[in-house]
C-alpha cells in the first residue's frame, strides 16, 4: 500500500514539474509579427565626466517571426541624438539604437528616446538615458 502512495505521488509529482516546464517555454515563444525585446529599457551612465564620450547602446532582439523595421528614432531634446538600423532587422537577429548624449551640459540628466516601429503589439517603444555629468575639477 505505501509503494501505491509513493508512486502516486511521485506521478503527481513529475507531471506538475512537466507543466510548469512547458508554461515556462510558452513565456519565451516567439511573438507572431515583428517583435522587440530590449535587454534593458534604461541606460545609467552614472557620474561621467564632463565632455567625456557620451555615447551608449541599446541591444534588442527581434523576438517575433517577421522582420523588424525601425521606422523612427526620436530623442526629448537635441541633446540626445539616437541611432538605429536602416536594414529590416531578421527573426532572431540583433539590432542596436545608438545614443549620444551631449556632455557638454554639467549637471543630472534624464532623457529618453522613442522608437518607433512595426513591432506587433508595441509599435512604439521609449528607452531612457539618465546620469550626471561632473564639471571640471578646478586647478589649485
Amino acid at each position: 500500500m505505501k509503494k501505491i502512495i509513493l508512486l502516486a505521488m511521485l506521478t503527481v509529482l513529475g507531471v506538475t514539474t512537466s507543466n510548469a516546464q512547458a508554461k515556462s517555454t510558452a513565456k519565451v515563444a516567439k511573438i507572431d509579427g515583428a517583435g522587440m525585446a530590449f535587454q534593458t529599457d534604461v541606460i545609467d551612465y552614472g557620474n561621467i565626466a564632463h565632455n567625456s564620450d557620451g555615447k551608449r547602446e541599446f541591444v534588442f532582439t527581434n523576438n517575433g517571426t517577421k522582420p523588424l523595421i525601425i521606422t523612427n528614432t526620436q530623442g526629448s531634446c537635441g541633446c540626445t541624438v539616437p541611432t538605429s538600423p536602416k536594414e529590416p532587422i531578421a527573426p532572431g537577429a540583433k539590432g542596436i539604437i545608438g545614443v549620444k548624449y551631449a556632455t557638454d551640459r554639467v549637471g543630472a540628466f534624464t532623457k529618453t528616446v522613442t522608437v518607433s516601429s512595426n513591432a506587433a503589439g508595441q509599435p512604439s517603444k521609449v528607452l531612457t538615458i539618465k546620469g550626471n555629468v561632473l564639471p571640471d575639477a578646478t586647478k589649485s
